[in-house]
Formats: structure tokens, sequence, C-alpha cells
């Protein structure tokens, strides 16, 4: 034996010397060859690509209940990933379990119970200390953010299945009964959509009846916006897209995590067609190659809609221009953020990147992507079937289109109101909402959500429309309207919307993550302090990296401005 082979470069290894040969196995934990075999079963034939990691994620926390460490550990095998980039996307969203070894599992049954604004309004505190005292054997009871149902708050999720108006005595008799799987609602399917005329406009664009730049003239004729929250104009979107080099991808952001909102899933639960065939159109006009569907975890019956429906539209051959994929979101607010999302979409954490390059330039997989929201692509068809003058004349106060608001808080019939563009929140209430709930006497307002901001009873006859409320502080978004009462405490309102952004922050940046933290602190003392409040929100607002952190401060700032007389 040579000395190369008895100690390495040459020099000998003598016996005493302390030195050892290199083990035969890895360092650290070795996997087990029955966690290699569970995940492996689970994941069948499916490809083992990184971007698929979230859904495979899902795939393991529905079948085990949780994460169990072994099984992270043989899905990294599975798709040739460290642990520790397993380990970091599975901890970075809310609705994934990780159990360590040797740490008992959760229990078998979890109760979400919303607290986000709406249902704090319609008494969430108290239904989550009735089902605490309760104690139902092998249910834990944790408290998540809004679950886009505020229309029928209070509101809790056991299992897959959503309760609206729960009280913990239906939560108790639905456990008890076992049946915990999402609820499917009656909705406008294939069959029906087709015998209607539906798919007729993209097959007139598919066939060459209507010119890309036909289509893209008329949204933008008739004023179409995003209606996701930022409400840039749809038609220049797709221009902008389309200018960037091939191959070229879309995605939809189906993320409406902002409390308040809840529109659409509405569309989504009632008319899927509508929204798909609207999708379509916007994949041909950009020539996208494939689409990615990504829709927030909180709505399961949505994905076994789309899930059944988008099944049916590719059989039919209506899709043959690109490729549909459904992502599901894990809980995580901040993935409503496009570039967010679209880490997401790729498998990763949901951080939103610096811009620029934006996501038309370099989206996923570094591709130009048309980003587009739910209902934004849901008024495509109609809008390219009736003309822009049509859309563009439903509007009032200068604004053009139609607005779906989502209007919860103190109202008797709240819900999605399809009003025109340009709506005032006392229209609303009173014209819409059939007035404010008994006994309650209108205070103020969130026009635009958690982050819009909130405004006082004597400004509610401002248009709700993109520009309108900007010099004021606020904005109104996705168009979430919650109406506040004389019941209210405007300091208890505005702390609730400030922890919610404490817990969704990403932490990516100093600003959002410290910021929101110390922000709570400060709003849960008995008195607040408003010139160091002011400070810290200004901080936020400057330097937070996206909308996220430099939002978070619109509520408290608010009621610094328009409700003094509560803080004091």
């Amino acid at each position: 034996m040579n000395d190369m082979s008895r100690g390495g470069k040459g020099r000998k290894i003598h016996p005493g010397s302390g030195r050892r040969k290199a083990p035969i196995f890895p360092k650290g934990r070795l996997l087990a060859q029955e966690d290699a075999e569970a995940v492996r079963d689970l994941l069948g034939d499916r490809p083992r690509q990184r971007d698929m990691l979230i859904e495979y994620l899902h795939l393991i926390q529905d079948s085990q209940g949780c994460l169990p460490a072994g099984h992270l550990q043989a899905l990294g095998d599975e798709l040739k990933m460290p642990m520790a980039e397993v380990y970091e996307v599975a901890s970075f969203y809310a609705h994934f379990d990780i159990v360590r070894d040797g740490e008992d599992r959760p229990a078998p049954v979890t109760v979400r119970v919303c607290e986000s604004l709406s249902c704090m309004l319609a008494g969430a505190e108290e239904l989550i200390a009735a089902l605490e005292a309760k104690a139902l054997p092998d249910v834990r009871v944790v408290r998540a953010p809004c679950m886009g149902r505020c229309d029928t708050a209070p509101v809790c999720e056991a299992g897959h299945r959503h309760l609206d108006h729960v009280t913990a005595d239906a939560v108790a008799a639905a456990v008890a009964a076992g049946d915990l799987h999402a609820e499917v609602p009656d909705y406008r399917d294939f069959d029906a959509y087709r015998a209607d005329g539906g798919y007729a406009v993209l097959e007139s664009c598919t066939k060459g009846e209507r010119t890309v730049e036909q289509v893209i003239e008329t949204l933008s004729d008739g004023g179409l916006r995003g209606l996701g929250g930022a409400g840039f104009p749809t038609g220049r979107k797709w221009q902008f897209v389309r200018a960037e080099a091939k191959p070229r991808l879309m995605a939809i952001n189906g993320d409406e995590g902002e409390p308040g909102t809840f529109k659409d899933r509405y569309y989504l639960e009632r008319n899927p067609h509508k929204f798909l065939e609207g999708m379509l159109i916007g994949a041909w006009a950009v020539e996208a190659e494939a689409v990615y569907i990504y829709l927030r975890d909180e709505y399961p019956a949505c994905r076994e809609i789309l899930l059944k429906e988008i099944a049916r539209v590719e059989a039919a051959g209506l899709s043959d221009h690109t490729k549909i994929h459904l992502r599901r979101g894990a809980g995580a607010y901040i993935c409503g953020e496009e570039s967010a999302m679209i880490e997401s979409i790729e498998g990763k954490r949901g951080l939103p990147r610096h811009r620029p390059p934006y996501v038309a330039q370099v989206g996923i997989f570094d591709r130009p992507t048309l980003v587009n929201n739910v209902e934004t692509l849901y008024w495509v068809p109609e809008i390219l079937e009736k003309g822009a003058d049509w859309f563009a004349s439903q509007g009032k106060s200068g604004a053009k289109g139609f607005r779906s608001y989502s209007v919860s808080g103190r109202v008797k019939e709240p819900g999605v109101k399809l009003a025109p563009a340009g709506t005032t929140a006392r229209e609303l209430v009173e014209a819409f909402c059939g007035g404010m709930v008994d006994g309650h006497t209108f205070k103020g307002y969130l026009p635009g959500g958690a982050s819009g901001g909130i405004l006082p009873e004597s400004m509610a006859d401002l248009p709700l429309e993109f520009g309108a409320l900007e010099e004021h502080g606020c904005f109104v978004g996705s168009h979430a309207v919650v109406i506040l009462s004389d019941k209210d405490d405007m300091k208890a309102v505005a702390l609730n919307l400030m922890k919610f952004f404490e817990d969704e922050s990403c932490g990516q940046c100093t600003p959002c993550r410290n910021g929101t933290e110390k922000a709570v602190h400060l709003m849960s003392n008995g008195s607040w302090d408003p010139d160091m409040l002011e400070d810290l929100a200004e901080v936020m607002r400057e330097a937070s990296i996206c909308g996220l952190g430099q939002a978070a401060p619109n509520p408290l700032a608010s009621v610094l401005k328009f409700f003094p007389e509560d803080v004091r």
C-alpha cells in the first residue's frame, strides 16, 4: 500500500495518532427508509421539480396532519434539495406544521378562528374564549388572519370546512360529525356557461376574428383597471408584457388576503368560467406559454371547483394555446404582493423582490410575466362582447366601469355589492346594505381594507375610486369597505389592524419587521404618544421594501388625524 492510500497527500497515518478514516455514511441526520418510501408513494409519478416544493409540502401536511422532520428530509432527497432549503420554505408559511424528532404531533383537528377586524367586531374574541373553555378533545384552536368571509362573521375553519356566523356549539357539532371537508356551493359549471354562449369571445380571438390590438384597445377605452388593489390600466399592462421578448408567462393573483376583501372568492364560487375565459384571452393576447393561478389556501372550495372545471376546459380544447397550472398558497398575506407571489410559485419563501426589474420584464423563472387579478379578468369577456362604451358608461363621478365592493362590519346586509365605480360609502350603506345595524350609528369606515386607512362618517360622500382618497392619506385598493359605528373604539380597531401587519410581515426588511412590532407595543399602552407614533409611521412608509410596510401605518395615522377624541 502506498502512502497516498494510507493517509492521503503522502503522509502516513501512524497508530495512535487519533485520526480515523472517514465514515461510510453522510454526516448529520440519516434518512429513514420508511420516510423515503412514504414520500415516494405520496409523490407517485409527479415531476421532481424544485418549483413544486410547496405543492408537495401540502401533500405531506394533508396526509400526515403535519410535516414530520423525516418526511421533510425525504422530500429534499426526492427533489435533490438541501434540507435547509426545504425547512426554510416550510417554516415560512403559517399553514405548515413542522414536527421535529421527539415532538408531539398537533391535535388531529385544527380549528382556525378568524380574528381580523370584521370578525373581531362580530365577537371573535368571545368565540375563541368559548372554544377554549369547551376544551374539545383532539382539537386545537388557533387564531388566524382574514379568511375572506367577512360578510358572514364570525368565521372559523374546522379542518377544511368553513363555518359562518359560527358559535362554539356549532364548531363542536361539526367536529363531532367529522364532516371537515370543504363545502362546494352550487355554481355555473362548464355546460351551463357554454349553453349561454360562454367562450365565444375567446374563440373569436383564437380564430383570428379579433386582433390583439383590437382587444387591447377595447379594454383601454373601456377603462378596465387592475382590481386587485393597484388600479393599473389593464390594456397598458398587456402592451408592456407583449413588448418583452418571448417566451412569456402569465400569473393570476388569487391570494386576496386583505382583511375585508372577499370579492374574488364570491366570483370563483359562482361563475368561475367567466374568469377562466378572461384568463385565456389574456394568455392569448400576450402569447403566454403557461398560466399559473395562485389561489390562497383559505379557499379550498374554489380550488375544488377550479380543478374540476379547468380539466373540462382542457378537454374541450379551449386552452390549447397555453398550459394551465393551479398553485396553492399556504397562509401568507405577503404573497398577495406580485413579486412575493412569483417567489412562492417558484417554490420559495414569499419574499418581495427589489424593483426594478419589474415582473413584466423578469417574472416567473425570470421570464416576462403578465400578472392580473381574478376580478380584472372576470370582466374581460363581457367588455369585449358588449363594447368599451358599455363598460365605461357604468361609472360615476368621472370613474369608469363597475366595482365589486366587499362590504362588511356594522351594516344589516353585508356582502359583495356590484355598483358603479365612484359609489360612496354612504350610498353603499343606505342603498346597497339596508342601512346600519339597529342601535348603531355610522362613525367611520375603511375604504380599502386593512391598508387603506380609516375615514370618518363626515367624509362618507367621497367617491370610492382610484386616486380619489390619496390626498387624505387613504386609498380604495381592492374596494374592501368595512363600516364602523359609535360602538367601536378606534384605537382598538387600529391595534387589530397593526397586529395583523405585525403577524404577516415577511421579516425581510427592518422598517416593516421591527416597525410593526414596535407600533403594536406602543399602541397597546393605555395612552398613545402621537409624536412617537407619527415618527415611526414615517420611517415605515419611507424605508420599507414593499407595500405591506409602507401601508401598515395608514390606519394608525388615520386615527390620529380623524379621530383625535378616541386617542385621548
